[in-house]
């Protein structure tokens, strides 16, 4: 019984973008060392759907590349608990996503590099925050996230300034 990654597009989404989403947050979920079964949902939307939610949840008025919604209040590296499942299921709802695909692809273009690797990024910056890794301050703690994103996206091949591997 592994984790699963359930993916609802409201915006039209090539089947190979929900493909590299679900293998990006399993490969964050691998790499942060989650043996606790684990639900993640991800929603993909455009600029308008992101900002909508950004307003109605954050009270920001603008659209943003990703939402995080976690489930639990978790320090980084800390695990989600075999208590904390659902006794139907067995696994845990460890909070949900939200990717703005049209973002997604303005800041590949921005960044120079393919939208599939910024897709890739934003699904593991998300399954981070979902597990309590935030980037609040410039120093320590965002030093701490952009090297757990860099080594889960190595792992999968996409590394800055290169194109997504296909494996």
């Amino acid at each position: 019984m592994g984790h699963e990654v359930y993916v609802e597009a409201e915006v039209e989404t090539p089947p190979e973008v929900e493909q590299q989403i679900r293998r990006a947050v399993l490969a964050a979920l691998e790499g942060e060392g989650v043996e606790i079964p684990c639900v993640v949902e991800v929603c993909v939307t455009d600029d308008e759907g992101i900002r909508q939610v950004n307003l109605d949840m954050r009270e920001v008025d603008r659209p943003t590349d990703v939402l995080s919604f976690p489930m639990f209040e978790l320090s980084p590296g800390e695990k989600p608990r075999a208590d904390w499942a659902d006794p139907d299921t067995g696994k845990v709802l460890l909070g949900d996503m939200m990717i703005s695909l049209e973002r997604a692809r303005d800041q590949a273009a921005e960044f120079g590099h393919s939208p599939e690797r910024e897709v890739c990024y934003l699904a593991v910056h998300s399954v981070l925050h979902l597990l309590g890794y935030d980037h609040l301050d410039e120093g320590p703690m965002k030093a701490q996230m952009r090297e757990r994103e860099e080594f889960i996206l190595e792992g999968l091949g996409i590394t800055r300034g290169e194109a997504y591997e296909k494996s």
